[in-house]
């Protein structure tokens, strides 16, 4: 027996004219909008009130970006600048969220003068190294 497989499944199929219906909501809200604004602001008020709510629109109905719908982008802009910007190691936020305050880390020990690298030495370890002795 054989099944026939779908094909074009990533493809939206068109509701209205040329626009699927995504697009058709996202343009119809839009021209919903500007419709309520046309009575409440004047006209000079209204262009400025009109293009960017018709930019945006247009970009959720056709823009993608990397082959994924704008709106997708759109949302992961608004959340970064929602969501705070300090990063905590997970362990350190438990203790954090108790109020406990983080203990200060030792100051970093000092190695001896006849421990340090300089250059002189890296220069001999260098030619040891390609001399292969």
């Amino acid at each position: 027996m054989q099944y026939q497989v779908p094909q074009f499944i990533d493809i939206e199929d068109r509701i209205i004219g040329p626009l699927t219906l995504k697009q058709f909501i996202y343009l119809a809200f839009a021209a919903a909008v500007l419709f309520v604004f046309w009575f409440l602001f004047k006209f000079y008020i209204w262009i400025i009130v009109a293009l960017p709510i018709t930019i945006l629109a247009m970009a959720f109905a056709f823009l993608k970006i990397n082959d994924r719908p704008f709106i997708y982008f759109f949302i992961a802009a608004v959340f970064y600048f929602i969501k705070p910007k300090l990063y905590i190691f997970g362990a350190m936020q438990k203790e954090l969220r108790k109020g406990a305050v983080p203990e200060p880390k030792p100051a970093p020990v000092e190695t001896p003068e006849s421990v340090k690298v300089t250059y002189s030495k890296l220069k001999e370890l260098a030619l040891s190294l390609d001399t292969r002795k």
